[in-house]
């Protein structure tokens, strides 16, 4: 009996007609992204919840805002994956798997300890963003690359708004 081909991608067969070659590159590029959205959904969550000090209310509302807008940002991301023919992967086995993130701390109360905490991974979702910008046209899928584009400008107004709180020699 003969075996399957494997298909590490789970692509699925679409009339989308980006390339082939560009499909796959952006469905690893969107998947790597969906992750680390996910568990910078996840990270803001905890700062939201835990969150403590003199600056509660305003990060209360400014994390609940931004975690609100990853999850948009995150369905858009999956969204993109599957019309080209991939499957979005986000259960938690997933998530823990394949994150590029630290881990986020769960020790944290202190606003400031959160802001700085998710300035970092902030930091680092808008440079991962960057980087799939960039090799989506060069695959050329230009519609995931403007997808990519629009949240990572999103991303870098979110890490604006945390690097704020910050004193200004705490800035990398």
């Amino acid at each position: 009996m003969a075996k399957a081909k494997e298909n590490p991608l789970n692509t699925e067969a679409t009339r989308n007609d980006v390339a082939s070659n560009a499909k796959k590159v952006s469905i690893s590029i969107l998947q790597g992204c969906l992750v680390d959205s996910v568990d910078l959904y996840n990270a803001t969550r905890q700062a939201h919840w835990n969150v403590k000090g003199p600056h509660f209310g305003q990060l209360h509302e400014l994390f609940d805002g931004f975690y609100r807008a990853l999850q948009d940002s995150s369905d858009e991301l999956a969204e993109r994956l599957v019309q080209l023919g991939g499957t979005a992967n986000g259960t938690t086995q997933v998530l823990a798997s394949q994150t590029r993130l630290p881990p986020y701390p769960t020790d944290l109360y202190a606003g400031m300890d959160h802001v700085a905490a998710l300035a970092d991974r902030y930091a680092q979702v808008a440079k991962t963003l960057r980087e799939g910008i960039d090799q989506t046209d060069e695959a050329g899928d230009a519609d995931t690359a403007d997808l990519l584009t629009e949240q990572s400008r999103a991303t870098d107004k979110m890490l604006w708004m945390l690097e704020a709180h910050l004193p200004p020699d705490t800035a990398r």
